[in-house]
């Protein structure tokens, strides 16, 4: 079996995590609410598309 020398360690995900988890200043939305509001939107522009036929 032959192993590559001095390949490169993956590097650790958790200096990401670590700045996702801070606290920063502005309004925060619930996901739910970022999803919900853009397929209410598309639902009533369907409901419009079909009875203004």
């Amino acid at each position: 079996m032959s192993t590559k020398k001095g390949a490169p360690v993956p590097a650790s995900s958790a200096g990401l995590l670590r700045f996702f988890e801070d606290d920063t200043k502005g309004f925060r939305l619930d996901p739910r609410i970022v999803v919900s509001i853009p397929s209410v939107i598309i639902v009533i522009s369907w409901v419009l598309d079909i009875l203004s036929t």
